[in-house]
């Protein structure tokens, strides 16, 4: 299953560059291991979850949305900016919002006002960056993200691979260069929505 999704160089003989971590209790650990800083790119237009699944109805059909599921992520990002840890992400998202892209960005109010600094960037402005998702951790572990076609989560890809590393700090480096505010970004897609509404 992994060689379907493998970058390359996992196929090179004798060298060992990477691992596979399922999700589960591992791949939640590293949420709680990292000293630093951990840093999300997103490049997806979806993701499908079953735990926020009924929060993005509720969103869709313009109703109060219960943010219950959310609560455990954001006391983790809580304790983490306590403790002077910093989360951070760039979402790449297509113009105009999907009807998903604009429920992340309902999320992240919540999710920012927590501690963690999340940003947007234009698919249109995001050239040279990577099409796939990963979490970049101290600014050392490396780990690629899997989906399958209907965009469900398969697992992380733990990279070990020293130019790799530095090739995907670049890309966090450029893409947050690029990338703007949140709440700059939400007036934006606000505005996108209301000119699009008529004939949607």
């Amino acid at each position: 299953m992994l060689k379907m999704y493998a970058p390359r160089y996992l196929e090179q003989e004798g060298q060992h560059l990477s691992r596979t971590i399922e999700p589960g209790p591992e791949f939640g650990q590293l949420f709680h291991s990292f000293e630093h800083t951990a840093f999300r790119l997103e490049t997806r237009d979806l993701y499908k979850s079953a735990n926020e699944a009924r929060a993005l109805d509720q969103f869709t059909a313009g109703e109060s949305v219960d943010m219950g599921w959310f609560q455990n992520w954001l006391s983790m990002i809580r304790e983490a900016t306590s403790a002077g840890r910093r989360f951070s992400r760039v979402r790449v998202v297509s113009m105009p919002p999907t009807v998903y892209s604009r429920f992340g960005i309902f999320c992240s109010e919540y999710t920012n006002e927590a501690g963690e600094d999340i940003r947007y960037l234009r698919r249109d402005d995001a050239a040279g960056l990577p099409d796939y998702d990963y979490w970049l951790f101290d600014s050392r572990n490396l780990v690629r993200m899997h989906f399958d076609g209907d965009e469900n989560f398969l697992g992380g890809e733990l990279i070990e691979d020293s130019a790799e590393i530095v090739q995907h700090n670049h890309w966090r480096d450029a893409a947050w260069h690029r990338a703007v505010r949140r709440d700059d970004f939400a007036i934006e897609a606000n505005d996108q929505h209301h000119r699009r509404s008529p004939s949607s």
